[in-house]
């Protein structure tokens, strides 16, 4: 964990850089523009959970797929997995794949929602009465997770068959599991700002999310000097999480998207480039940036990358 002056001293260059940064023009390119479609928190929910699963491999493969998949449910994605019948819908959702996942996996998914809507009114209400009752966010994003396989295979297999990589589809965070995608949609659900819609608000604390740890946060968080761990496990989300808390006890995963975008944009690449290093504002206390040695300069460079124009202007 940080100590309280490093705390200090990554926050002052920190909460500057994420407020310049143009957050809304890095949405378009992220699962969860898909959300923003929605303005019903009952849609916004359903919509959010089918991002996040398949929120994997290249953007600009899966978003599309997903925005079909999402445009054959109509306006209203809660309305259409309430009156959801794999018998019926079976014909219409036969077009679906991703990957390893196909259309089995994809009517597993839906079922199982619709069984947890059943239950609890909506996803939201259900992981909160599961949270309430374990105390712990691992534990019920578990049961969450176990209860959507369950009821979901009970309920499509019949029509579908098995499906063949559920389990991929919805990671058990108690088998280890950095879960990213899982947190990724609770962290969507749960905050609210430029990017995430806060569909959840009040239901769970923002205090209690894990950040969604992928090969871009992960990598970024180890040059910050968040973690020294090398896998990417639930263990390793949870101590990145611990030091951004740090910087912000309340909203830690508030660092979440920009980190990530940092490296997945290119601005911080995986193979080093010193003009990109020596511009980033980050520099001073990023592994990478202080083993260049020398004054910084530049800076502007990458708050232009960063932020467009304006954000370089303001």
């Amino acid at each position: 964990m940080l100590s309280e002056a490093r705390a200090a001293r990554l926050k002052a260059v920190l909460d500057p850089f994420v407020d310049r940064f143009d957050m809304q023009r890095r949405v378009l390119n992220d699962p969860v523009s898909l959300v923003h479609r929605y303005r019903d928190p009952a849609d916004q929910e359903i919509a959010g959970l089918l991002a996040a699963s398949f929120a994997y491999g290249q953007v600009s493969v899966f978003l599309p797929r997903l925005g079909r998949l999402l445009d054959g449910m109509g306006p209203s994605p809660r309305r259409w997995l309430e009156a959801f019948d794999p018998a019926r819908e079976m014909p219409a959702l036969s077009w679906f794949s991703y990957r390893f996942h196909r259309a089995a996996d994809l009517a597993a998914l839906l079922a199982g929602m619709q069984a947890v809507v059943e239950e609890a009114g909506s996803l939201g209400a259900w992981m909160a009465r599961a949270w309430q009752g374990t105390g712990s966010l691992r534990l019920a994003l578990a049961d969450f997770v176990a209860r959507i396989r369950e009821e979901g295979r009970a309920r499509a297999k019949p029509v579908f068959g098995e499906p063949a990589a559920l389990t991929h589809l919805l990671a058990d965070p108690r088998r280890g599991s950095a879960s990213k995608r899982l947190l990724l949609f609770l962290r969507w659900m749960v905050r609210r700002d430029a990017v995430d819609v806060g569909t959840w608000e009040g239901l769970l604390p923002r205090r209690v999310l894990v950040v969604p740890l992928d090969t871009h946060l992960h990598r970024v968080s180890r040059l910050l000097g968040l973690t020294r761990r090398c896998d990417a496990s639930w263990r390793t989300a949870e101590e990145i999480t611990a030091s951004l808390a740090r910087l912000d006890p309340e909203d830690p995963v508030r660092y979440d998207f920009v980190l990530c975008h940092l490296g997945m944009s290119g601005l911080c690449p995986a193979r080093r480039e010193p003009r990109r290093c020596l511009a980033c504002a980050l520099r001073a206390e990023c592994r990478a940036g202080r083993a260049l040695g020398g004054r910084r300069r530049g800076e502007g460079w990458l708050l232009r990358s960063a932020g467009g124009r304006d954000a370089a202007r303001r």
